[in-house]
Protein backbone atom coordinates (compact mmCIF):
# COMPACT_ATOMS: atom_id res chain seq x y z
CA UNK A 1 0.00 0.00 0.00
CA UNK A 2 1.32 3.53 -1.37
CA UNK A 3 1.07 6.56 0.79
CA UNK A 4 0.55 9.82 -1.08
CA UNK A 5 -0.13 13.53 0.00
CA UNK A 6 -3.41 15.03 -0.85
CA UNK A 7 -3.85 18.86 -1.54
CA UNK A 8 -7.22 20.34 -0.54
CA UNK A 9 -8.85 23.46 -1.91
CA UNK A 10 -11.85 25.29 -0.63
CA UNK A 11 -14.69 25.85 -3.34
CA UNK A 12 -18.21 27.64 -2.68
CA UNK A 13 -19.89 24.60 -3.44
CA UNK A 14 -17.35 22.18 -1.63
CA UNK A 15 -13.62 20.62 -1.99
CA UNK A 16 -11.04 19.69 -4.63
CA UNK A 17 -8.88 17.51 -3.44
CA UNK A 18 -5.49 16.37 -5.57
CA UNK A 19 -2.00 14.54 -5.85
CA UNK A 20 0.82 16.56 -6.77
CA UNK A 21 3.05 13.68 -7.12
CA UNK A 22 0.56 12.61 -9.85
CA UNK A 23 -0.31 14.87 -12.89
CA UNK A 24 -4.22 15.60 -13.61
CA UNK A 25 -5.23 13.43 -10.83
CA UNK A 26 -8.01 14.90 -8.87
CA UNK A 27 -11.32 14.47 -7.50
CA UNK A 28 -14.24 17.26 -6.37
CA UNK A 29 -16.53 16.31 -3.34
CA UNK A 30 -19.61 18.51 -1.60
CA UNK A 31 -17.20 17.49 1.72
CA UNK A 32 -13.47 17.23 2.59
CA UNK A 33 -14.63 13.75 3.63
CA UNK A 34 -16.03 12.89 -0.13
CA UNK A 35 -13.48 14.35 -1.93
CA UNK A 36 -11.10 12.39 0.02
CA UNK A 37 -12.77 8.78 -1.01
CA UNK A 38 -13.29 9.89 -4.35
CA UNK A 39 -9.42 11.21 -4.76
CA UNK A 40 -8.90 7.58 -3.24
CA UNK A 41 -10.79 6.06 -6.42
CA UNK A 42 -8.83 8.37 -8.32
CA UNK A 43 -5.68 7.19 -7.49
CA UNK A 44 -6.44 3.29 -7.64
CA UNK A 45 -7.63 4.44 -11.60
CA UNK A 46 -4.62 6.61 -12.33
CA UNK A 47 -2.30 3.43 -11.07
CA UNK A 48 -4.16 1.14 -14.07
CA UNK A 49 -2.13 0.42 -17.30
CA UNK A 50 -3.82 2.32 -19.74
CA UNK A 51 -3.42 0.00 -22.29
CA UNK A 52 -3.90 -3.88 -22.50
CA UNK A 53 -1.12 -6.60 -23.61
CA UNK A 54 -1.54 -7.15 -27.20
CA UNK A 55 0.02 -10.29 -28.93
CA UNK A 56 3.68 -10.30 -27.36
CA UNK A 57 3.67 -7.32 -25.26
CA UNK A 58 4.07 -8.05 -21.43
CA UNK A 59 3.60 -6.03 -18.18
CA UNK A 60 5.10 -6.18 -14.83
CA UNK A 61 4.39 -4.80 -11.81
CA UNK A 62 7.43 -3.00 -9.92
CA UNK A 63 7.09 -2.00 -6.29
CA UNK A 64 9.02 1.32 -5.61
CA UNK A 65 9.73 2.64 -2.19
CA UNK A 66 10.09 6.08 -0.80
CA UNK A 67 13.13 7.93 -0.99
CA UNK A 68 14.22 8.59 2.85
CA UNK A 69 15.86 11.94 3.17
Amino acid sequence: MNKFKIAFETLEQGFIASVPGLPDCWARGATREEALVKIASAIQEYQEPEIEPTGEAEFREVEVSALSS
